[in-house]
């Protein structure tokens, strides 16, 4: 009896260690590696262009304006800001002479005017007494001397009043001048729009750009009814650029919003800045403005968008290793090499051709140099995601 007591003891002690031995190896055994997997799935894959630099919001009409002449500013309507019309006043130089000039050039033609009539009163009256004197001579009643010397003043008088009507014209036109010589003092709105920066204040002096000088224009006017983008692409892209193609604007103001738009222009050149990449300027309308008000300068990229295929099987494009293919979860949990066959790609997706089928998973990170085929691994709780928007 006391030989069974032993017995079962023992068992019992050998079974107690054989489960903590079990439990401890259990716990402490090394486990598959966690990585990040993606579900194939169906959906759009788009050949795409970017742009290199940071592109810039732009107005299709915008002005820097400065007076046609010179002077001192009197009057200064415009205001930082402030919206203005079409043909609206937005500053006044100092034009007494000019308005002087035009008063006195008035009056002239006033007086040219006057002295005209006269004249051409005279005239017609001493052409009546012609007609008469020369009738009366016809019948031998006035001598042919007297008839001669009628026709001579009347000629005389046509003439007089043909000059003055010469001199009419030219006060007519010297008006003109001074009437252009005072437009070109003051400074309108050529188009609807919102006043930018105004350079100077009354009684400072303001001046045209010289040819090649250029200086600060007297008010900014921007029209930003109408923004588009001027993005710069590099020119190994150029030649898959065409107008019209779709785009998509994105604004660093305006973080996670998307904005569909259309090529408008390319630019017929490449532009070289020293120390960068040789680009060619795009310029992108929007499709619908966005709600948001948009300022001229702001920051945006653009990418235009080459082919379009919707609905295809696709894999991530990090999911792809150098020698094309992927790892697959397979078997066991354990990943498995795939070649694949693809078309279409970006920077996001890949289109697969063949080698993948939908709901397969594949792996999307490779930091870990021990994951690679024939390994068993496990998923990351939250990485499971399928490539389908």
């Amino acid at each position: 009896m006391p030989k069974t007591k032993t017995l079962l003891r023992l068992s019992l002690t050998l079974l107690i260690v054989s489960v903590l031995g079990y439990a401890g190896w259990h716990f402490t055994r090394p486990q598959p590696p966690e990585v990040e997997l993606a579900t194939i799935a169906r959906g759009t894959v788009e050949a795409t262009v970017v742009n290199t630099r940071a592109g810039t919001i732009k107005a299709c009409r915008r002005a820097k304006l400065a007076p046609a002449a010179g002077g001192q500013i009197v009057k200064l309507w415009a205001k930082e800001g402030e919206r203005v019309v079409a043909g609206q006043p937005l500053l006044e130089l100092w034009n007494r002479d000019l308005t002087a000039q035009r008063e006195l050039t008035s009056r002239q033609l006033s007086t040219s005017e006057a002295r005209l009539r006269e004249a051409c009163i005279l005239a017609d009256n001493a052409k009546r007494d012609a007609d008469r004197t020369q009738q009366l001579s016809a019948r031998g009643f006035v001598s042919p001397q007297n008839s001669e010397n009628a026709r001579a003043e009347a000629r005389s008088r046509q003439a007089s009043c043909d000059a003055l009507a010469a001199d009419v014209k030219r006060a007519q036109a010297q008006i003109r001048v001074t009437a252009a010589g005072l437009e070109r003092t003051t400074l309108h709105a050529p188009f609807a729009g919102i006043v930018a920066k105004v350079t100077g204040e009354v009684g400072e002096y303001t001046t045209p750009s010289p040819p090649g000088i250029p200086t600060p224009p007297a008010v900014d006017l921007i029209d930003d009814s109408c923004l588009y983008v001027s993005a710069p692409m590099d020119e190994v892209d150029a030649p898959r650029l065409q107008p019209g193609q779709l785009a998509r604007i994105t604004l660093d103001a305006l973080p996670g919003q998307s904005f569909s738009g259309h090529v408008r222009r390319i630019a017929p050149y490449v532009t070289e800045v020293e120390k960068q990449a040789r680009t060619v300027d795009v310029e992108v309308d929007f499709d619908t403005p966005p709600k948001q008000i948009l300022l001229v300068g702001y920051s945006a990229d653009v990418e235009a968008i080459i082919e379009r295929r919707d609905k295809v099987l696709r894999v991530p494009t990090q999911a792809i290793q150098q020698d094309g293919s992927v790892l697959v979860l397979g078997a066991g949990d354990k990943l498995e090499t795939r070649r694949l066959k693809t078309g279409l790609a970006n920077w996001a997706f890949t289109e697969v051709l063949d080698g993948l089928a939908a709901g397969d998973r594949v792996l999307l990170s490779f930091d870990d140099e021990a994951v690679k085929a024939g390994v068993k691994v496990r998923a990351k709780a939250a990485s499971d995601n399928p490539t389908a928007p």
